[in-house]
Parts: structure tokens; sequence; C-alpha cells
């Protein structure tokens, strides 16, 4: 199903053992547009320090949506003795390597897989990969492409002749974990008008600038599906939404994960 990011910030995050706090953020491949980690802030008298941790969505056991928690396949002393994070500083690989090395999983970044060997996060068990001495004395290599859900709301989409408006959230799948829309609010333009585009749609980012440029004019996003933020996205809407813009659908799992990735700058 089909989720925003917005909604699901605050959802309680237990342990097999206890109760570990709340969602506060969300860090996401901005290559493959998939969400790596929720940012937990945690609390209570086991988590005196109230720091933030890292929780990859392979450690979910259960996701109850209707009272908004997640239960992982975890113990409290786990993921307290976890690597630690600031979160208010970028993400190392090193950091993201240390981290899969304690929980025991391959490294995503090395596998064409969504999740590495897999396309589901479910898809991988814990102690599954047992790293040899060349695995442990390998360098972590590859660019990091996290980034907090939190910087990239209110990026300002630019279409082919002018501005259209900025991203308000992100609708992910929330079985693969990946980001399927971006939530455009062309309210500036429009009053209360907002419309969904697809990430692999955009022809390049600019992250110092803070805009995604997608090769559509401003009034065909106009004139595009609206979407309403108190109705789920289903494939009825995804289906007209497509056929709008005349766009390839692809409605399996791995779908659209070989379309053209833009320009990152």
């Amino acid at each position: 199903m089909l989720r925003s990011l917005k909604d699901i910030e605050g959802y309680v995050v237990s342990a097999s053992d206890g109760e570990i706090g709340k969602v506060a953020d969300f860090l996401l491949d901005d290559d493959r547009w998939i969400i790596r980690y929720l940012v937990v802030q945690t609390g209570g008298s086991f988590f005196q320090d109230g720091r933030q941790v890292l929780i990859s969505p392979i450690f979910f056991r259960q996701a109850e949506w209707a009272t908004r928690q997640f239960h992982l396949a975890l113990t409290m002393e786990k993921i307290k003795n976890s690597p630690s994070i600031d979160v208010h500083k970028p993400v190392s690989r090193q950091h993201e390597q240390d981290y899969y090395r304690y929980y025991g999983f391959p490294n995503y970044w090395e596998y064409t897989g969504f999740w590495g060997m897999s396309t589901y996060p479910r898809g991988l068990a814990p102690g599954q990969w047992n790293e040899g001495a060349a695995e442990r004395s390998k360098k972590p290599s590859g660019d990091v492409h996290l980034r907090s859900d939190k910087e990239i709301r209110g990026y300002h989409i630019e279409g082919r002749d002018e501005a259209i408006g900025h991203i308000q959230d992100c609708i992910v799948d929330d079985e693969t974990w990946k980001i399927r829309y971006l939530v455009v609010d062309t309210s500036n333009w429009w009053l209360g008008k907002s419309v969904l585009i697809a990430p692999h749609w955009a022809r390049r980012i600019s992250w110092t600038e803070r805009k995604v440029f997608v090769d559509l004019s401003r009034q065909k996003i106009k004139d595009s599906p609206e979407w309403n933020a108190e109705t789920a996205v289903n494939r009825e809407y995804e289906t007209r939404l497509y056929d709008y813009y005349g766009r390839p659908a692809d409605w399996s799992p791995g779908g659209f994960a070989g379309s053209a990735r833009p320009d990152l700058r």
C-alpha cells in the first residue's frame, strides 16, 4: 500500500521487549529513492540519553497501521548498543558499513536489488550473512546518497517553462519502502491544489539549489489529476496519472527501477 511519510511521523516504535521511542524523520537514498532508515527519537528509562537511532525496515516484525506502531525483531539492548550516530551530520559510508556489520547484514549498495540481495527488506534475515576476513578488511566504497526527508520538503519543482511549486511530502510503498511519488504543493499559483510527480520523471536534481527539474510544462501539471491528502493513492488513480502523462507504468515490485535516473548535482 502507498502511504504518506508525513503521516508515518510520530509512529511508536517497539523492540521485542519494550517501547523505544517514536519516528522523527527518514533517511532516503537519493539514487534509488528508497527509505533506508527511520530516525527514531528514543525515550523512557532504558534510553535515558534520549539519543536518536537509525532503524532499517529490515528489522520490522509487524506494522500496525491502525494503531500507528512498528514492532521490531530486535531487543532494546541490541538497539542501545548499536553504532552511535549524529543525525545532524551526513551519514558516512563507513558508518553504514559498521551498522550493517553490527546487525549481520550485507551492504545493500554492493548489489542490484532494492535491498541488496532482495527486493523487499523482509526478504532478508538476521545472521544470514557471515562476513569473511576479505570483507572485513575492505574499505567502504561508493558515494553516500542519504538525505533527510525533512530536508527535501520545500525543494522547488521547476518545469520546462516556469516554476511549478514545492515538495510537501513523499508517498512511499510500505512493502519495498521505495518512494513512488513526490507530493507537489502548487498553491502559490493555483489555490489549494496538490499533484503527484514520480521521482524518476525528474531530469535533473540540484541539491545545492534545492530544486527538482522536470521536463513538463506548468500548464501540463496544472491540468493533471488532483491528489487529495485525505484519499489513499490507489491503482485507479495511478493509472489515470500515468495515462495522462503518457508514461509507461510498471506495477511490479521492482517496477521503475530501470527508468533513467535524473542528473544529480
